[in-house]
Order: structure tokens, then sequence, then C-alpha cells
């Protein structure tokens, strides 16, 4: 079967540009010096803390790092510390599964090179996520790995209320303007090295 061959022109379209933006994000990303990814990811961090939305979050999902990507560990650890509910992603056949994680439990290997909760741990459906991704543009866009998990785990998560998304990443991840179709929804925030990033709204 050829590459897409289930999708229409405009939307192979979307797919090539996609794919085209986030290689480069990416290189950019893989570029940073391991301190420097260090000193962001704690920068990063601290801005998270200040959300106040969050603060009313009882679960948070969160992710273990994979590659160059932002290290969301010690979030995790300072949300743990104030008393909220830590849950990170198990991808399976029906998509991510989020199950409670605790400081000091250890992880599994999983599928793509993540680290993943143990499966007798309770699953639990977060009314947060911290959101890992690869590029992402001012309007709170993002592109992920393009598989697709965030994107439905976000969408099953919303049928039993609001959850607030909260993209993290590095600066050098930031493009024009990431090509969106009318399902996209933008990110809640964004947050990078730098701080939060003005959203525009449209």
């Amino acid at each position: 079967m050829a590459p897409h061959s289930d999708l229409s022109p405009s939307e192979i379209s979307v797919s090539s540009r996609k794919a085209a933006l986030r290689n480069e994000a990416l290189a950019r990303r893989d570029a940073l010096r391991e301190a420097d990814r260090h000193i962001g990811s704690m920068r990063i961090a601290e801005t998270v803390m200040t959300i106040g939305a969050l603060t009313k979050a009882e679960i948070v999902g969160a992710f273990w790092p994979i590659r160059s990507e932002v290290d969301p560990r010690p979030l995790a650890r300072l949300l743990f510390a104030r008393g909220q509910r830590i849950a990170l992603p198990k991808v399976t056949s029906e998509g991510l599964v989020f199950r409670e994680w605790r400081e000091g439990e250890a992880l599994v290997a999983g599928r793509f090179g993540l680290s993943e909760p143990h499966d007798d741990l309770p699953p639990l459906d977060p009314t947060a996520l911290l959101v890992p991704l690869a590029a992402y543009d001012r309007r709170g866009h993002r592109i992920g790995y393009g598989r697709g998990y965030y994107d439905q785990a976000i969408e099953r998560l919303s049928r039993n209320g609001p959850v607030l998304t909260i993209g993290i990443a590095f600066s050098v991840q930031a493009v024009d303007a990431v090509p969106s179709e009318p399902h996209d929804q933008p990110l809640d925030h964004l947050v990078t090295e730098a701080g939060p990033v003005p959203l525009i709204r449209t």
C-alpha cells in the first residue's frame, strides 16, 4: 500500500508539511547542549507551577522524557510535593491509559522507548495534561510525533469535562505556523525556558 493512500490530497499536503516542520524542529532541539536542556527544564518547571488553573487539578498527567525532550520530572516532583496526584501514560492498543505514579516508584520499559507505569497501578483520568510536542506556533497549535496519541487522549478525557492542556517545549521548537485542520484544538498554555508563550487567539 502506498504511503498516505487512505488520505485526501489536502490531508496529504498537511501531513507532509507537518512532517517537514517536525523534522526541522527536532533537529534544532537535538542540537541543544545537555546542560542547556537541564537548565531550561528547571525554568519550565518553575513557570508551570505558577499557572493558577493548574492548582485546581487534583490529577495531573505527566510523562517521562525521551531523547532531547524537556524533562518534566522536576515538575512532576514539585506537583507531587504540592499534594497533586501524578499520572503517567502507557501506550495500549486503545490509546493512552494513564496510571498513578508516586515518588520513587520504578517504571518499566514500554513501546517507542517510553518509560511507563506498571500495569497493576490504578488507572486515573487527569484533568490537566503536560503535553509533549515536536513543534509549536503562537496560536497554541502543536505538532506531535505523528501517532496522534495525545490528540486522542485529550478528546477522550474531555468527554468527562474540561481538560487543561499545557504544552512544554524549548523555544527552538517554535515554527511560524503549524498546518492545522478544523478539528485541531489549541493548547491552553505553552511554556518554554523563556517563560509563558503569549498565545494568539483568533
